[in-house]
């Protein structure tokens, strides 16, 4: 689901890259802020960061003694990404393998759909492996899915660093399975 939430953060702006003056320019501020998001993605509790879509505030900076850097607290208006158990989405196939397929749904990059959970289709294996159901649809790479999210998970490995979140999803219900072929590998959501 995409909605907007109110965020804070506290921004770091080292001591060398102060100006003489010790004033910080609020572009520098709003930069770190968006280097910051970017490198963290995602968050377990908002989903994945797509966009600041306005700027509330920016605080008074405050100097930690020992460095010399300093802390702004931000205030922000930012667009995320989180999907939810029941929600119904859209994805497009990157693997292909006897025991299902992995989808990529927006930033998601591991929705997994088992061939358990895909009434009506059986695996084909070739130099092209697919699911082909009954009624001759295919679900092969590239080809855009709608499915159902049966459970979300939130990842977070220590070693360098991996963060994300990953879905357990389904073609149980009406009006799933196979849209289209993407062509692009890429999907508007």
């Amino acid at each position: 689901m995409f909605c907007e939430v109110e965020l804070l953060r506290d921004v770091a702006v080292l001591a060398k890259n102060l100006e003489g003056t010790r004033l910080v320019p609020q572009r520098f501020i709003i930069t770190r802020l968006l280097e910051d998001l970017l490198n963290e993605k995602a968050s377990k509790d908002h989903g994945y960061f797509l966009a600041i879509t306005s700027l509330k505030s920016i605080g008074k900076g405050e100097v930690v003694d020992e460095t010399g850097d300093v802390f702004f607290p931000v205030v922000f208006n930012c667009r995320i990404f989180l999907p939810f158990k029941g929600e119904i989405l859209k994805g497009v196939v990157h693997h292909v393998f006897r025991h299902g397929v992995f989808l990529r749904c927006g930033p998601i990059r591991y929705a997994f759909l088992s061939a358990r959970k895909m009434p009506n289709y059986q695996y084909v294996d070739g130099e092209n492996p697919a699911f082909s159901s009954d009624e001759l649809v295919k679900i092969e790479n590239d080809v855009v899915v709608r499915f159902v999210v049966l459970g979300v998970r939130w990842i977070e490995k220590r070693g360098d660093i991996k963060k994300e979140f990953v879905m357990l999803t389904s073609l149980e219900g009406d009006s799933l399975g196979p849209i289209s072929s993407s062509g692009s590998g890429e999907l508007d959501l």
